[in-house]
């Protein structure tokens, strides 16, 4: 597997509406074959800072996912909400994985 952390910073007062083209962008990305999770984290003491937690079935899938229509809506519809550009790091799984024990 194979996992992207994206970090992300929201403008004040764009909280709402990122939380809602974000969470239909998690939506459909979960639906992708080469996606095994989504996850939508928002910072408890900050709500202006989030993460998502992508986890790929293989390293083809994150640029596939890119193509999608919903990816292609959410990155155009959040693009200016966001106080400054996203990052993301990559991380390579060790467990679980494919090899795990029991798996």
């Amino acid at each position: 597997m194979h996992t992207v952390l994206v970090f992300i910073q929201v403008k004040p007062g764009c909280v709402d509406q990122f939380i809602h083209e974000t969470q239909l962008n998690a939506a459909n990305s979960i639906k992708e074959p080469g996606i095994e999770r989504f996850d939508v984290l928002q910072d408890p003491d900050d709500p202006h800072q989030f993460l998502l937690v992508e986890v790929y079935r293989n390293q083809d899938a994150p640029a596939k996912h890119k193509e999608t229509a919903h990816y292609q809506r959410w990155k155009t519809e959040v693009e200016d909400l966001m106080a400054i550009p996203r990052t993301k790091h990559v991380y390579r799984n060790i467990f679980p994985n494919n090899n795990s024990i029991g798996g």
